[in-house]
């Protein structure tokens, strides 16, 4: 066989370059990477698993991005969440189509991605580098779907008492219901933070008053826990809560650059 010219050699590289990198570019196109998402700069994750959409229970894990990776930083702890299991809520994530959607009253707890708010209480402080506001006697969440202010906590020492009349969240249920513990320690859940109507409203993680009792709609879980969560926020690390049910968390790990494992 003779032996090719040099020009010709160098023409047959760069077309063997040229179908090489199809080759690569077309691999790529069927491994698309992950999608970009609006929480990408957090460093901190509360992910919140349980058995399927009715489920009622499941495990709370908390994850520090480390090494350019999620990695947990304490073991799995129970928590509850609604009374009717969980649907899609109004968050950070993309819309999702398929399976339930939360609606106000349904007694199920929003799953996504969510933002995490003030920290809420019934003490004057608590220790917890999250922004903190002392509940009051005179302080409601409001979940009155009309209402102006809805999904907003107020003080009717300033809104006026007319603006929580029908609202059914007491932020002191200690006061309006015989010593109840669950909002001793809170933590304000960026659901619907449009205030759409009737999407949902004052979604907390909160204390439970009995290990594993259901809720309205919240996430609830044991003092220790609650404890350990609100020491561990920092602000500046952005912190996401993230609630799904296990075969969701399956199918959106990579495109949402979850943690590989669930707990």
């Amino acid at each position: 066989m003779p032996i090719p010219s040099l020009p010709h050699l160098s023409r047959s590289l760069a077309l063997a370059a040229v179908l090489l990198t199809g080759s690569i570019h077309a691999i790529a196109a069927e491994q698309p990477a992950p999608a970009s998402h609006s929480w990408r700069d957090a460093r901190q994750l509360v992910l919140v698993v349980t058995d399927g959409w009715d489920a009622t229970t499941g495990t709370l894990q908390r994850y520090e991005i480390r090494d350019g990776r999620w990695q947990a930083v304490a073991t799995a702890a129970a928590i509850s969440v609604g009374r009717n299991g969980a649907a899609w809520g109004l968050g950070l994530h993309p819309e999702q189509s398929q399976g339930p959607q939360k609606q106000e009253g349904d007694g199920r707890a929003p799953a996504g991605v969510f933002a995490l708010g003030e920290a809420f209480g019934y003490a004057a402080k608590a220790d917890t580098a999250m922004p903190y506001r002392a509940m009051q006697a005179t302080s409601y969440c409001i979940d009155v779907p009309d209402s102006p202010l809805y999904n907003r906590i107020i003080d009717t020492r300033d809104e006026g008492k007319d603006a929580a009349k029908g609202s059914t969240e007491p932020m002191r249920l200690d006061l309006h219901n015989n010593g109840d513990v669950r909002y001793r320690e809170g933590l304000v859940i960026g659901h619907n933070p449009n205030a759409t109507p009737r999407a949902g409203s004052c979604i907390f993680a909160h204390l439970w008053r009995t290990p594993g009792e259901p809720t309205a709609g919240c996430t609830a879980m044991a003092a220790g826990t609650m404890d350990d969560v609100l020491a561990w926020l920092r602000p500046d690390a952005r912190p996401v809560f993230v609630l799904l049910p296990r075969a969701e968390y399956a199918r959106l790990t990579r495109e949402w650059q979850l943690p590989e494992t669930a707990p």
